[in-house]
């Protein structure tokens, strides 16, 4: 819904002097994965700034916080992907269906919920194969800690990602079209 100027409150004050107010902010909407995604990115962070510290300000760089960062940053994807699978907001096109017939575009936006579904469960069932096929014996390079850590983190987001698109797929469901039929519409309209 978008304000038209003579509704929204004047910034200007008649003392000539700028008067701004923030909204309220709202958190209670965050997801599991959007808390998780935001610990990933801070620790993330903390990680940049102490290899910048150590760097630029010691002169001695801490190896071990490259390799690190570059995991952190895998881990805030995966989550970040989960967001946006929560939120429907994947790329997607939408254009054909507007052409199509409704039942066409019913059938052909339900089939889109089945085959997502399907692609992160065979992600996640690839990712925990590839997990028990190199077991521990795959280390990062720089810290001595196993590789599977870092793609329990991808399999965890394959799989959260897939459980997200189960309940995509029954919200479309019970609300009688998705997305890609209504473009306009999105996962708050009931």
């Amino acid at each position: 819904m978008t304000q038209s100027i003579d509704d929204m409150a004047p910034v200007m004050g008649a003392d000539g002097e700028f008067h701004a107010q923030d909204e309220a902010i709202d958190l209670s909407g965050t997801t599991l994965e959007g808390w998780v995604a935001l610990g990933f990115f801070w620790i993330l962070g903390a990680t940049v700034f102490y290899q910048f510290f150590t760097r630029y300000v010691l002169n001695d760089s801490a190896a071990w916080t490259e390799e690190i960062a570059r995991y952190l940053l895998i881990a805030v994807v995966f989550t970040g992907a989960t967001i946006g699978v929560i939120k429907n907001n994947h790329i997607q096109v939408d254009f054909f269906y507007k052409f199509m017939p409704k039942p066409v575009g019913r059938a052909m936006a339900t089939l889109v919920d089945f085959l997502r579904i399907g692609f992160f469960a065979a992600a996640t069932l690839l990712t925990g194969m590839m997990m028990l096929k190199l077991g521990g014996n795959s280390r990062m390079t720089m810290v001595d800690l196993p590789m599977n850590w870092v793609y329990g983190v991808c399999l965890l987001g394959f799989a959260a990602m897939a459980l997200r698109s189960v309940q995509i797929a029954l919200f479309h469901r019970r609300r009688g079209y998705s997305v890609l039929e209504r473009p306009e519409s999105s996962m708050d309209d009931k």
